[in-house]
């Protein structure tokens, strides 16, 4: 099965919410940590979750480059990105906005069901 296109739209609001789970789990890191270690939570999180994302990626994903640094499922992949804007919801949570965590777990949804061709693609 071929790789389906995604509409400009939705990678843009992808991308979006890549960068909206990056930033609450530093949001989240920041809540839970405490002292110094607070701000090496805050930057850390974020960081390993971005590069997990950048670097374990299913060939000629439609969503990414087609680059896949390290080549995984598209089971591992679809995991990765559970645990990473799933992680941004709880995160939200975390750090005290709930209504926000809503909104964000809305759009999340929004997005892999408007890009479900992907999905099929991915499990596969």
């Amino acid at each position: 099965m071929n790789p389906p296109t995604m509409a400009g739209w939705n990678l843009t609001l992808r991308f979006g919410l890549e960068l909206a789970a990056l930033a609450a789990l530093a949001a989240g890191a920041w809540r839970l940590g405490s002292g110094n270690m607070r701000w090496a939570t805050a930057v850390a999180v974020p960081l390993v979750a971005a590069a997990i994302w950048g670097v374990f990626n299913v060939l000629d994903d439609p969503s990414r480059s087609g680059a896949a640094p390290v080549e995984v499922s598209g089971w591992v992949r679809l995991a990765i990105e559970v645990l990473v804007l799933g992680g941004g919801v709880v995160a939200l949570v975390v750090a005290g906005d709930r209504n926000l965590a809503i909104v964000f777990a809305v759009l999340i949804s929004v997005q892999y069901v408007t890009s479900w061709s992907r999905v099929e693609w991915l499990v596969q």
